[in-house]
């Protein structure tokens, strides 16, 4: 059996069906479009699209998602081939629970297709283009800005083309909402849109009035949180054990991993400042899934409160000791007691420097975070995913609260989690596990420079670390002056004599 039309209705019953036209809602869709995505990762089809199906289902909207890809040229042809743009999401909940919902949400997928975009962006009827591009997606460089509209390469600048056009044909605003979860994302879009405006200003490819327009844009903050690993070898066996063919896990030439389903863990949080100019979905119906509707500030800190202290700073944790310590994976490391309370000591140091969102209470989610999602054993998470770009997390993740301490008076001397971390850290960067096995490092291409010196050393060598203790871009802070420099120091060495030195000052 496939994943289509045909054979749907012949799949096992505990296979969740749509409970609406999906033909009617492309063909609406394609008449008046409200809604395009761009990037069509795995967070964005089964979190994004299974929220719209949510809508869908209860008769809160009639039409879907149009779903645009200008990175990754395969993702569509290797995902979508034989499956009528349909997403198999597989929800694997901690007790073992496992949901299949068929997720027919998505109206139309397009492949870097400008004239396409240009007509969708053009509809006096849409009301939001949405992206999930990873944060380096949204770094633009002036000097390499595409000349013209025309030549339109990276999703920015497609999307910019299509605001041009609109100008010319609608000008009415719309919200360009980014989903990708890092810090006042909404800022960051307008900033690399108005960039973009003015570069093609300046080369006389566009008036003088569409940075104007282009500012006109809605930028809302959002937050989005979903635990979201690449496809799993061991559900697309129970897929295929149920009857389901070509469920094959596909590596791009550009390191994408995708396949026909996606699997992720249960809990889910979309939190969206309501800005909105020309409309939107009613997503206020769907608190029960996750979605808040909320105001700029309240985004801030709900964000504070998960980046800089109760989720992602704990991630990074294990993502640089699980290694080390030889689990496989996350779930694994919440089996090492020693870990579980190196994370309840970090999430404590921090929580101080938060302040509470009011729509979700931060010691709720910790409780979540520590007892239901990060030890979820049917989550194919790895530390290995964790660590990947590690020196780029650290100076929000862990910089951020440190900041806030100094700001407020709260001491940062007596910090036991914050250096622990660091000093794994450096650790980790030596390629070489407790037990004195090879470890390659996750990817960091953009790896400071002086924290290379510590690739390759050896257990009982001695390093200089003040270089790199005391820059305050890659830590946000200068350790030294926080009084942490020494303390960092002093558990290097520790953590570096010899073999199982790190299992050893951890316990």
């Amino acid at each position: 059996m496939h994943l289509n039309f045909n054979d749907m209705e012949h799949l096992p019953k505990e296979y969740m069906r749509p409970n609406f036209n999906v033909i009617d809602m492309v063909k609406r869709t394609g008449e008046n479009p409200t809604w395009l995505h761009m990037g069509v990762g795995n967070i964005f089809r089964i979190m994004i699209g299974g929220l719209q199906q949510d809508l869908l289902e209860a008769g809160h909207t009639d039409t879907g998602i149009i779903a645009y890809e200008a990175f990754d040229n395969e993702i569509i042809p290797l995902t979508w081939g034989k499956s009528h743009s349909f997403t198999l999401g597989v929800t694997l909940h901690a007790s073992g629970k496992v949901e299949k919902r068929i997720i027919t949400s998505f109206a139309e997928f397009v492949n870097q297709n400008l004239a396409r975009l240009t007509e969708i962006v053009s509809a006096p009827t849409l009301q939001l283009i949405s992206f999930t591009i990873t944060e380096n997606g949204y770094k633009v460089d002036p000097a390499k800005i595409c000349t013209s509209p025309a030549t339109a390469e990276t999703t920015l600048e497609q999307v910019a083309a299509g605001l041009l056009a609109r100008q010319k044909t609608n000008g009415a605003p719309i919200a360009l909402v980014s989903l990708d979860n890092f810090a006042e994302n909404g800022t960051m879009v307008q900033k690399a849109m108005t960039a973009i405006a003015k570069a093609w200003n300046k080369n006389g490819e566009a008036p003088l009035e569409f940075i104007d327009y282009v500012n006109s844009m809605a930028y809302p903050w959002t937050m989005i949180d979903k635990i979201t690993p690449r496809p799993s070898e061991d559900v697309a066996a129970m897929l295929a054990a149920d009857g389901l063919t070509d469920m094959t896990i596909h590596q791009t030439a550009k390191n994408t991993f995708v396949a026909p389903f996606v699997n992720a863990e249960a809990p889910q949080y979309l939190i969206l400042e309501d800005n909105f100019p020309n409309g939107r979905p009613p997503f206020e119906k769907l608190q029960k899934s996750g979605v808040y509707m909320t105001d700029r500030d309240t985004v801030r800190k709900m964000d504070q409160m998960k980046v800089c202290a109760c989720l992602n700073p704990l991630h990074t944790i294990l993502g640089v000791a699980g290694p080390l310590l030889g689990h496989p994976t996350i779930a694994a490391c919440m089996k090492d007691k020693r870990l579980v309370r190196l994370l309840q000591k970090a999430a404590e140091e921090a929580l101080p420097t938060v302040a509470s969102p009011g729509i979700i209470d931060p010691m709720a989610f910790l409780h979540e975070v520590l007892t239901e999602r990060f030890p979820n054993p049917y989550i194919p998470d790895t530390p290995e995913r964790i660590a990947c770009d590690t020196s780029q997390k650290i100076p929000v993740r862990f910089g951020v609260a440190m900041k806030a301490r100094v700001a407020q008076n709260i001491p940062t001397d007596n910090l036991e989690a914050v250096p622990m971390f660091v000093a794994l850290w450096l650790r980790y960067r030596m390629g070489i596990n407790d037990k004195c096995e090879a470890m390659p490092p996750s990817p960091d291409p953009l790896m400071p420079e002086a924290v290379k010196v510590l690739d390759g050393l050896q257990f009982g060598e001695k390093v200089d670390l003040r270089p790199i203790l005391s820059d305050a871009e890659i830590f946000g802070v200068d350790l030294y002056t926080v009084g942490l420099g020494e303390k960092v120091k002093k558990l290097f060495a520790e953590l570096s004599a010899a073999p199982g030195a790190v299992g050893k000052r951890l316990e």
